[in-house]
């Protein structure tokens, strides 16, 4: 149960309210931003809260359990806040949501009406839906340490002890030519055999892509050149000339890596 301030209790039992809803969502990047349906900016805690983002939000649901509650947030996308191009990039997953009912006439009286987490985003031609977790959606996480049959370690933390950084593990190069959505050729990787990157991790250094990841399904040589095919189709076409590093796979047993014994434990 929610206790509420005294001013904002005071202004309720009143029977005429000035009520607007505010939201708060702060980015894995630490950026953050502030969004409200009244037709003002408000402005509290350090951050204001614009109209013009279009937001609207759904009911707030909340169990009794432990089930994940969630509400869906309807918005404008703006060149100017939340933009297709950011969504694409992911850069708006799990960020932290503040929900606040918020007397617009006297923006001290508020309450915070839940937290929680930006989960699944739908867009539309010209606006998105994004659907806000409450913290009950961290049960469902794994916390901790796995023991299983493979290697649990990622790939070059402190307990695997690879140093992906190592050249031998390293390659750099551009594309030549795309291969469907997910695939590309290239002549720069032939320092290194044929699956030496199979189940790694490619980097877009420039072009649509730059500074994204995506996980390598295959790594193919033939020749000279080389055949990379992602596990995923990346948010923007692959083209030629885009640059890009790209790190050794690991198939998690605990054999050695290319020649490097696995020091995790």
């Amino acid at each position: 149960m929610k206790t509420l301030p005294t001013g904002l209790q005071a202004h309720l039992d009143d029977g005429t309210t000035t009520l607007a809803w505010c939201w708060r969502l702060t980015r894995n990047d630490g950026a953050v931003f502030g969004f409200t349906d009244h037709d003002l900016a408000l402005a509290f805690d350090g951050t204001t809260f614009t109209p013009e983002s279009g937001f609207a939000a759904s009911e707030i649901r909340t169990g009794s359990d432990l089930a994940v509650d969630s509400q869906d947030a309807v918005g404008v996308l703006t060149a100017t806040t939340i933009t297709e191009t950011d969504i694409l990039d992911g850069r708006w997953d799990n960020a932290a949501v503040e929900i606040w009912r918020v007397n617009w006439q006297d923006v001290s009286q508020r309450i915070m009406m839940r937290r929680g987490a930006i989960g699944q985003v739908r867009r539309g031609r010209l606006h998105f839906v994004a659907e806000m977790r409450s913290l009950a959606h961290v049960l469902g996480q794994t916390v901790g340490r796995t023991f299983q049959a493979s290697c649990d370690a990622a790939l070059g933390d402190a307990r695997c002890g690879v140093n992906l950084n190592d050249p031998v593990f390293k390659g750099t190069g551009t594309v030549a030519s795309a291969v469907g959505d997910r695939g590309f050729t290239t002549s720069d990787l032939t320092a290194f055999s044929d699956g030496w990157f199979t189940l790694g991790i490619i980097n877009w250094t420039s072009g649509a892509n730059a500074g994204r990841s995506a996980e390598v399904l295959t790594h193919a040589l033939a020749g000279v050149i080389a055949t990379i095919n992602l596990l995923e189709a990346p948010a923007r076409p692959i083209l030629a000339t885009d640059a890009f590093d790209v790190t050794a796979g690991c198939d998690k047993t605990f054999a050695n890596l290319h020649g490097q014994v696995h020091q995790c434990g």
